[in-house]
């Protein structure tokens, strides 16, 4: 598996934000407004990813009062990783795209809340985004590690 591109996501968010915006010209006021529980559901996912990034790279890199970590479970995480930084992608574009439609009609009260609902979601898919960059990057193998493993066998 390759790692995850930045470039790839920046794309992602910036594809559905104006998608999203397209969209919302026609169906705004036929939607209801936007949840508020989105935010603490990302959030607790990326807290998930963020603890589980720290305590697979402590198990890899074989630290004291740890287990080692089987290279499948290994392999299952850096695939949440990678479909969690891109599902954060997705929906932070589509957030960013309720942000910039309704950040001109702000002096309306579902406009407004919708932007602030809008924008708190948005922020916590970037930190997913950030937790999950982490948790795919304390996945990987330490250099010099594959030779040591090699010895091993």
């Amino acid at each position: 598996m390759k790692t995850t591109r930045p470039l790839v996501l920046v794309a992602l968010i910036v594809g559905f934000a104006v998608l999203t915006w397209v969209l919302l010209r026609s169906f705004y006021s036929d939607l209801p407004s936007l949840p508020w529980t989105a935010i603490p559901t990302v959030l607790l996912l990326a807290v998930g990813e963020g603890y589980s990034g720290w305590m697979t790279r402590a198990r890899i890199e074989r630290r004291d009062d740890t287990k080692p970590v089987e290279p499948l479970a290994v392999a299952r995480l850096a695939a949440l990783a990678k479909a969690s930084s891109h599902a954060g992608a997705v929906f932070g574009g589509i957030f960013a795209g309720f942000v910039l439609y309704v950040s001109d009609r702000l002096d309306q009260a579902t406009p407004q809340q919708d932007f602030f609902v809008a924008g708190g979601s948005l922020l916590a898919c970037v930190v997913l985004i950030c937790a999950a960059l982490y948790l795919e990057y304390c996945c990987r193998i330490p250099k010099g590690d594959e030779d040591n493993h090699r010895d091993d066998g």
